[in-house]
């Protein structure tokens, strides 16, 4: 059964307009405070955000209705999703929340919801939570005196940071590298340099100066242009680019060349494999991964296990096989050992940790397969089924047709916005740009 209000992570729009007003919000803090009060004791729930001028208006709305269901509030004001996550985990919160639209722009925002082992929830605990949406909570409220109570976090940067560097090996530290990181003005404009900074790197920051407004605005790893420019002016050994709530990471090289999800898990699954740490002869990614990995790890004996799109599912791929590697090809890189969902700053430093034992360039270190041609375009549609149209299906069926057993295709609708994704990659550039444009014009009649 599909959920009402939960999307592919969390409950996301535009802010100040329905789901991501003041008034759900709060219902929001409720029902979800409803759902985990469970046992006796004083409960208490994680709230962080990132830099979005609307999280000021969603974290008090939260807090008031946390509070009025009898649940204590720990604050820990701007703070990456996975040190949220981390930190509901390690203060023994009955849940986290963290206030993001990840890497969209300022003027949508979204409620992402923990459980307290720090794991994203589950789809039966969200139609839980939204069947509490749609009831009238008020006798669900506190007595006066058992109302909660908010309080804020003075030490939750310094938490995280020490966190982040003990992931790193510990005969390692960063001394001698020149580093810029671009934070995108998001969540981790102060945690990620300062825990560079204090590994002994020499640290170059940029995208650290949110004003409420510029959040992945023509910077992080969105838009790595800006970084790449960065790494080239200061002569860098390498670049690492954040998304709004750093629980993405893309690299640049020190050449100015961008290093993509795919070729980061590449990096750490050989890495791992050869050190004994992978759990399991694979990793996890999802259908959008190249096939340039896959092939590239078949080649080491490990499998890779895709899923659909979106880092939950990967998550529950992992958990439920014993993976401890997994990710997007967008940057979500999750590495389970250390981290309950992706951590930007996390796997840098996992990367970080095969440069210096490898004593190789970057360029060297993060290009370990070719990638396939992969073309990737977006069809925007206002309502109704275009990928139910006669035309469109016989489109597709002709594109399988054509790619055959060289190359990949994957039709889906956005889990965020309004658009149909069409990907197509394979071993000739020119049939691929093909198919995938006839593709995209017969879903754009069909939408029209």
């Amino acid at each position: 059964m599909p959920r009402k209000y939960f999307g592919t992570d969390g409950i996301r729009g535009r802010a100040n307009a329905f789901p991501v007003t003041p008034e759900f919000a709060m219902k929001v803090g409720q029902a979800a405070g409803v759902a985990f009060q469970r046992g006796t004791h004083r409960h208490r729930v994680m709230i962080g955000k990132d830099t979005r001028l609307s999280g000021y208006m969603i974290e008090n709305a939260l807090v008031a209705g946390f509070t009025s269901v009898g649940m204590d509030v720990l604050l820990v004001g701007p703070m990456p999703t996975p040190a949220v996550a981390m930190l509901t985990r390690s203060m023994r919160a009955d849940l986290g929340v963290m206030i993001s639209a990840s890497h969209n722009p300022f003027d949508d925002n979204g409620i992402k919801l923990f459980a307290p082992d720090g794991y994203k929830l589950s789809d039966e605990v969200e139609r839980e939570i939204e069947a509490l949406l749609d009831q009238d909570l008020s006798r669900q409220l506190a007595a006066s005196r058992l109302l909660g109570r908010a309080k804020r976090i003075d030490d939750a940067q310094a938490r995280y940071i020490e966190f982040a560097k003990r992931t790193l090996p510990r005969n390692l530290d960063l001394s001698g590298l020149r580093i810029v990181i671009d934070c995108a003005n998001g969540a981790g404009y102060k945690v990620a340099p300062a825990a560079l900074w204090e590994l002994g790197a020499e640290v170059v920051t940029i995208g650290d100066k949110p004003d409420g407004f510029n959040i992945n605005d023509a910077c992080g790893s969105t838009h790595p242009e800006t970084l790449v420019e960065k790494v080239r002016e200061m002569r860098a050994d390498i670049g690492i680019a954040l998304d709004g709530d750093a629980d993405r990471v893309l690299i640049v090289d020190e050449k100015g060349h961008v290093v993509d999800g795919d070729q980061l898990m590449a990096v750490v699954a050989q890495s791992w494999l050869e050190d004994g740490r992978l759990a399991q002869p694979g990793i996890v990614a999802t259908v959008m991964s190249n096939l340039g990995l896959e092939r590239f790890l078949g080649g080491l004996g490990l499998q890779l296990a895709r899923t659909p799109v979106g880092d939950r599912y990967v998550l529950e791929h992992m958990r439920e096989h014993g993976f401890n590697v997994g990710g997007e090809q967008s940057g979500h890189i999750i590495l389970s050992d250390y981290s309950t969902t992706g951590d930007g700053l996390v796997a840098a430093l996992q990367v970080l940790a095969v440069v210096l034992k490898m004593d190789r360039p970057v360029s060297q270190v993060c290009h370990r397969f070719e990638p396939l041609p992969q073309i990737l375009k977006n069809v925007r549609f206002k309502g109704g089924k275009p990928l139910e149209a006669t035309s469109v299906v016989t489109a597709i069926d002709d594109a399988k047709l054509k790619l055959g057993s060289h190359g990949r295709l994957v039709i889906r609708p956005s889990g965020t916005e309004p658009v149909i994704r069409v990907m197509a990659e394979g071993d000739d550039r020119e049939l691929v740009e093909t198919v995938v444009d006839q593709i995209v014009a017969a879903v754009a009649k069909a939408a029209a």
